[in-house]
């Protein structure tokens, strides 16, 4: 399993992140764009990458994308995320999420990404987020 040329380890993890991923990023453009290869230890039962490898990846990558997409970066946390699972994937398989940010306000921004396997649309999500205030 290789990783696609012009990836790198993801620049910021968490111990939950360290747990789900490994993940990379790279940035093309204004997109930043999060992968990740299905391991053993994604998939169910039926050995398809369980749905919630998809929302992780998917939280992970329209946050820090709206995040960053502003200096100093926003502070966001998920209020909500909305689901269409279209396809699936396996063990071997690489994922890249894509997204679009629509807004970034002063309480709220709004993200959409579509997760890709090869030049497939396996997931779409869209996710509000809150923006936190400083204290």
């Amino acid at each position: 399993m290789e990783i696609p040329e012009g990836f790198e380890p993801i620049f910021r993890t968490s111990p939950f992140l360290e747990t789900a991923g490994p993940l990379y990023s790279q940035q093309v453009g204004d997109e930043l764009i999060i992968g990740m290869m299905v391991l053993d230890k994604h998939v169910n039962g039926r050995g398809f990458a369980h749905t919630g490898v998809y929302t992780t990846l998917a939280d992970v990558a329209m946050g820090y994308a709206a995040a960053f997409s502003q200096k100093p970066p926003v502070p966001l946390v998920t209020v909500s995320l909305s689901t269409d699972f279209v396809g699936n994937s396996k063990v071997g398989d690489w994922l890249e999420v894509h997204t679009e940010i629509q807004h970034i306000g002063s309480a709220v921004a709004f993200a959409n990404a579509f997760i890709m396997k090869d030049d497939e649309r396996i997931v779409r999500v869209s996710a509000v987020f809150n923006v936190l205030q400083k204290k």
